[in-house]
């Protein structure tokens, strides 16, 4: 195949890291969820006690940050100057904080930089909210993955509840909140790209949302 890049936007908990890992395993190329590069971003602010809105504060952060993917016994983990960190960057405070940190021109400036030089590298699946509207408006193939919010909400509870006492209910809120932020934000809004293949998750497994995206992709 053709060096391709695949981009893959949409709300929290429509599955988009599992559906882009398996759609890059299916490919045999790298995935990158570049959600956990706004997290580590958020987290290290966090770690600092730096203000999502300190925006020269989050500029020198920035510029201090050494963030790398890595592959593991546990599948792809990502490392901060060189500590990993994935297991710290899940929490709903950090969820939060990314949202607000991904709204901050000089964040987002940083990692935009970041993210174009992976694509340029080899074939990608980019898994994001901005992924074919504002890094790669020219990517070879974009999908756009929604479904219900109450379902949603299910899946992210599932995929936290051991290490936190949030309920579902929160769960929920939450989600309709971050929707909400990311959709309405005047930088880089949350929507589709106009030349987006827009899936609905809500009724189809893992395995279908797949093969519907496969079937789109044209080998060379």
């Amino acid at each position: 195949m053709k060096k391709i890049l695949i981009t893959i936007d949409g709300p929290a908990g429509a599955g988009k890291t599992t559906v882009s890992r398996m759609l890059a395993d299916r490919l045999g190329i790298q995935y990158v969820d570049t959600g956990a590069l706004y997290r580590t971003v958020a987290y290290e602010a966090a770690q600092r006690q730096i203000r999502s809105d300190d925006d020269d504060a989050l500029e020198k952060l920035c510029g201090d940050l050494n963030i790398q993917f890595i592959s593991g016994e546990n599948g792809l983990r990502i490392a901060s100057n060189g500590i990993d960190i994935s297991d710290y960057i899940r929490t709903p405070e950090i969820t939060r904080a990314a949202s607000a940190v991904s709204a901050r021109p000089v964040v987002r400036e940083f990692l935009l930089g970041l993210q174009r030089r992976m694509g340029k590298q080899r074939s990608t699946v980019f898994e994001g909210r901005d992924m074919g509207t504002v890094v790669f408006p020219d990517a070879d193939v974009k999908f756009f993955l929604c479904a219900d919010s109450r379902l949603r909400a299910v899946r992210r509870y599932n995929e936290i509840k051991s290490n936190t006492v949030i309920t579902l209910k929160e769960v929920e809120r939450d989600i309709c909140r971050r929707d909400r932020d990311d959709s309405n934000r005047k930088l880089a809004p949350l929507k589709p790209a106009q030349d987006a293949i827009v899936i609905d998750s809500t009724d189809l497994t893992v395995e279908q949302v797949v093969e519907r995206m496969a079937s789109f992709i044209k080998p060379d």
